[in-house]
């Protein structure tokens, strides 16, 4: 139910159709301003000297990074696993949302759709890279070839990580831009450039807006976003597998499908939070992205939060608890003490006890807390990527192998280059794609007047 007296509406400003669309569109139209051109400059500098990094890794091999024998996977596999979870921003927030029939997502969705069609994209690079021979890679295609009955290690975790992200790449983007089809053709049909005509007839698809083509968009909707919750679910619930199956203490461990599953949202929604903030800043949509879906995306965070509090603390328990000796000494000897404790309290008030600010009406109405509490959560997110991966592998069985862990440059470079790839899809989605569902903002102008199931 959605009690617009109590929760506001969902469109401020007493609207019309028309200048929803024109709104929405005016990004598109304008030429964007300096600060987009600084931070494509920025962005693309980043980028570039990523592909250098990567040139390096392909040339020279990854002796080049910082891995030795005890820590066989470093920042590349940690920021693999960041970006898969900030790539579950769309999905869940746009399919659990679309499920839940909760009618303020339509102003955030098109953008958490785009931004994870982008993170995935750059996941992808990493086990790639770590493969150390990338141009072996279609070893793991699962593929009839003419290597006789040489297949596969369906064993292989690398495999799994290759089937989830191409499937879940795949939904994603299907989603993303079938959704994309009634805003394409509002712009073919309001703008007066016959290149940009031309360009969004074309991405549009003979889209005339009759009734059979709704009745038709929508069910697909529903059955693409009923495919991708299931994905959402089971993507990183295979990345976790990755750690589960082995015998290290730290990983072998039944918590962690929902573990990782839960932090991706989280992740997830932190980045949402991040862009939203940065979107009613710069383009003056206030009044589509209203304080109401801010103050909802910081609740959700908030609850969020003592979740992944909870299980950071069943982790600690079931260490102590099991009085194995091995996973007392992880836990207690090198991430709450000792070398990497930095690592883990950072982990610990970053996504446990910095979001609980949310729940000040106060906090959750500052542009300033909302963004600030938003990056704290995903520098969080990245500290526990890197327990999960560094601290147990640089500590293992064998005292005589233990051995400390750094990035080298290279290392750096990749994911600084990722960082400038995701920032520019990201702002060339601002200036080409209408940043909100102009279809979907339209159907829930009057929503709640009274009350709305």
């Amino acid at each position: 139910m959605y009690n617009r007296s109590i929760r506001g509406p969902l469109v401020e400003g007493n609207k019309t159709y028309g200048q929803i669309s024109s709104d929405i569109m005016a990004p598109i139209d304008a030429r964007p301003g300096m600060w987009w051109y600084l931070t494509m400059a920025i962005a693309s500098v980043a980028a570039l000297f990523g592909f250098y990094a990567i040139y390096m890794t392909v040339a020279k091999g990854i002796g080049t990074w910082g891995l030795n024998n005890s820590v066989g996977w470093g920042w590349e596999i940690i920021n693999f696993v960041w970006w898969i979870g900030i790539g579950h921003a769309g999905t869940a927030f746009s399919i659990f949302l679309l499920i839940l029939r909760q009618r303020w997502r339509t102003s955030i969705n098109r953008a958490a759709e785009a931004m994870t069609v982008v993170a995935v994209g750059c996941a992808a690079l990493f086990p790639a890279l770590h493969m150390g021979r990338v141009w072996l890679a279609f070893f793991i295609f699962p593929y009839p070839n003419t290597r006789g009955p040489l297949w596969v290690n369906f064993n292989s975790p690398l495999f799994w990580d290759f089937i989830a992200i191409s499937a879940y790449l795949l939904i994603s983007f299907s989603f993303w831009y079938m959704g994309m089809l009634p805003d394409f053709a509002t712009i073919r049909d309001k703008t007066t450039s016959k290149i940009k005509k031309a360009v969004y007839g074309f991405f549009s698809m003979g889209w005339t807006g009759g009734s059979h083509q709704w009745i038709r968009f929508e069910s697909l909707s529903f059955i693409l976003g009923g495919i991708a919750a299931v994905l959402v679910v089971s993507v990183h619930s295979i990345v976790s597998t990755d750690f589960a199956v082995g015998v290290i203490p730290g990983w072998h461990t039944t918590l962690f499908p929902p573990y990782f599953v839960v932090g991706a949202i989280f992740s997830g929604f932190a980045m949402v939070m991040t862009m939203m903030v940065v979107v009613r800043k710069v383009y003056k949509l206030n009044d589509y992205i209203t304080d109401n879906h801010m103050d909802a995306i910081a609740r959700i965070l908030t609850f969020i939060s003592l979740i992944m509090g909870t299980a950071y603390a069943t982790e600690v328990f079931m260490a102590w608890y099991s009085g194995n000796e091995y996973e007392m000494f992880t836990f207690f000897r090198n991430r709450v003490t000792g070398e990497y404790s930095v690592q883990f309290w950072g982990m610990v008030i970053c996504n446990a006890i910095i979001p609980q600010l949310f729940w000040f009406k106060k906090i959750r109405k500052s542009t300033w807390g909302l963004l600030l509490i938003s990056l704290a959560i995903n520098l969080g997110m990245w500290f526990e990527r890197f327990n999960i991966v560094v601290t147990s592998l640089a500590n293992d069985f064998l005292p005589s192998n233990w051995v400390s862990y750094s990035p080298t440059i290279i290392e750096i470079g990749i994911y600084v280059g990722t960082i400038g790839l995701f920032v520019v899809g990201v702002l060339l989605f601002f200036r080409y794609i209408p940043m909100i569902a102009i279809s979907e903002v339209k159907g829930v102008l009057n929503i709640g007047s009274k009350i709305d199931d």
